[in-house]
């Protein structure tokens, strides 16, 4: 049996092992990949959704709107969390604000 002195066995332990590297450029690689991801899917989002919540603080009585399941109205009234729209003669009905998809159009503009 063949014994390795001490010095020998120690250094034998320190070297790392052939073919393992870095972590280090598979954590930049995580952190390039997580921020390429926020940039294209998060921050449009994020600026897509103020752009609704600022169309929605500028609603007012009068405003022809469309929701999001397609029915076409006008704003008769507003309340804190949700509007009153006409959608016929003598039918309105209550819909909460984020279900308003976009403005058709505002009360002053002209009719075509």
């Amino acid at each position: 049996m063949f014994l390795m002195p001490d010095s020998l066995l120690l250094i034998a332990q320190a070297a790392p092992a052939p073919g393992q590297g870095s972590a280090m450029p598979s954590l930049i690689f995580f952190g390039l990949m997580f921020a390429a991801m926020y940039f294209l899917l998060i921050a449009p989002q994020r600026k897509k959704q103020k752009e609704h919540e600022k169309m929605l603080a500028a609603l007012q009585s009068g405003d022809e709107i469309v929701t999001t399941g397609g029915v076409y109205g006008q704003i008769t009234n507003v309340k804190d969390d949700r509007f009153v729209v006409r959608i016929a003669e003598n039918t309105k009905v209550e819909i909460g604000k984020g279900f308003v998809h976009g403005v058709v159009r505002k009360a002053g503009a002209d009719k075509a």
